[in-house]
């Protein structure tokens, strides 16, 4: 008896070493958040091993344990009306809520779910759970898209799935269709999905031949650049859950289907040095020494490699296409895009990311709103569903679906 009670208090000791983390006072549900982070980094490595012994890929194994848990069944409730559609080729999801009195047209939201474009789906009840309470609250008709998803297919076959998506529902039969007024149409998405949203906008932006274009376009917390993986929120938050930066590093690599060897050269910027002559160009347009404010930069020194490895960008040259990287894009096209709504938090690798994004659209003249969170981390907005339900998350979720309400 003795020795079991010696096993247990050991085995709880190791629990406790492998859940705690430590965190900024000011993150919201930080207990919760640990056990969350835990349970993923175990559910990773059990898939990294699944792939080491060669019976899968990880992120195959990990998207089946995410979806086998957490699938939905495309059903129409008393409220929404949830169908299954294809979009010139690409599945979505439709939620369209019934009529209201004499109201002929409603607004519409196309939103594109995130996952390091490798994860989850529109039909997991995360997602399914967020588009169903938009339409509900915005009295919308909510088009989730279903890209295709890493390693199945790699960039930029996700950015066409998204944009192929957009610009069907985009035709004026189709919104006819769905009843949808063509003047009130948003662009969303959340972490990479608000990646796929932002290269979609500004794609459509440019397309001389689209009668329709959104009216805005909403982006919550979005991974935009792999130019400098040492922003400020980069180097504070390089540990933090969900998204770690050498996780966020690794979701880039498999989205361009590079070589994991390159993972610590690109961590320290070395596919960005003074001496790598294709990111000259680029070098003034992710500056954050001038887009950041203070309150963000804090101490933190920029991390500029004078000598570096200029065969990275020959081998993934995607690393600075603008439709991988919407940040790096020019004055010229950022000034063609609609209205903005950008969400932060700061507790983020990506934070600045969305800040630097939304500093760049104002200096290109477009109205833009930053909706940042102090106390909130990556991805909370999509965990509002027991048990991984977050204060983070209903909060960051009424704002976005506020601004919406008010702006669409």
């Amino acid at each position: 008896m003795r020795a079991a009670w010696v096993l247990l208090t050991a085995l709880a000791a190791l629990s406790a070493y492998y859940v705690y983390l430590p965190l900024p006072g000011t993150v919201s549900d930080p207990w919760k958040l640990m056990l969350l982070d835990a349970t993923f980094r175990a559910v990773q490595q059990t898939c990294h091993l699944i792939h080491y012994l060669r019976l899968s890929h990880h992120l195959i194994a990990l998207n089946y344990l995410i979806c086998t848990f957490d699938k939905l069944k495309s059903v129409s409730s008393e409220d929404i009306n949830i169908t299954d559609a294809v979009f010139d080729g690409v599945e979505v999801r439709v939620f369209e809520p019934p009529a209201k009195g004499d109201e002929r047209l409603k607004r519409s939201v196309v939103y594109i779910h995130g996952g390091g474009w490798a994860l989850a789906s529109a039909r997991t009840s995360l997602y399914n759970n967020l588009c169903r309470i938009m339409a509900e609250s915005l009295n919308a008709v909510v088009v989730s898209v279903e890209y295709r998803l890493v390693p199945e297919v790699c960039f930029p076959e996700q950015f066409h799935d998204a944009l192929r998506a957009a610009k069907h529902f985009l035709q004026p039969d189709v919104l006819a269709q769905y009843s949808v007024d063509p003047g009130r149409i948003a662009i969303s998405g959340d972490s990479a999905g608000g990646n796929l949203a932002a290269a979609v906008c500004q794609e459509l932006s440019k397309d001389e031949h689209l009668t329709v274009r959104p009216k805005l376009q909403a982006l919550i917390y979005p991974v935009l650049q792999a130019f400098d993986f040492n922003t400020p929120s980069y180097q504070q938050n390089m540990n933090m859950p969900v998204l770690p930066r050498y996780v966020m590093i690794s979701y880039w690599i498999d989205y361009f289907n590079g070589n994991y060897d390159l993972a610590h050269s690109l961590l320290v910027n070395n596919h960005t040095a003074l001496d790598v002559g294709q990111a000259h160009s680029f070098r003034g347009r992710l500056n954050w020494t001038s887009l950041l404010p203070s309150s963000f930069k804090k101490s933190y020194k920029p991390v500029i490699q004078t000598t570096g490895e200029a065969e990275i960008l020959q081998q993934i040259p995607a690393l600075l296409d603008v439709r991988a990287v919407p940040l790096l894009a020019e004055h010229e096209t950022l000034r063609l895009q609609p209205k903005t709504y950008v969400l932060t938090c700061e507790n983020d690798v990506l934070r600045d990311d969305g800040v630097m994004y939304a500093k760049r659209l104002e200096n290109a003249g477009v109205e833009v709103t930053l909706d940042h969170f102090h106390d909130c981390f990556h991805g909370c907005m999509i965990f509002t569903i027991w048990p991984t339900d977050f204060s983070a998350g209903v909060q960051t979720r009424n704002s976005y679906i506020k601004w919406l309400d008010e702006n669409l």
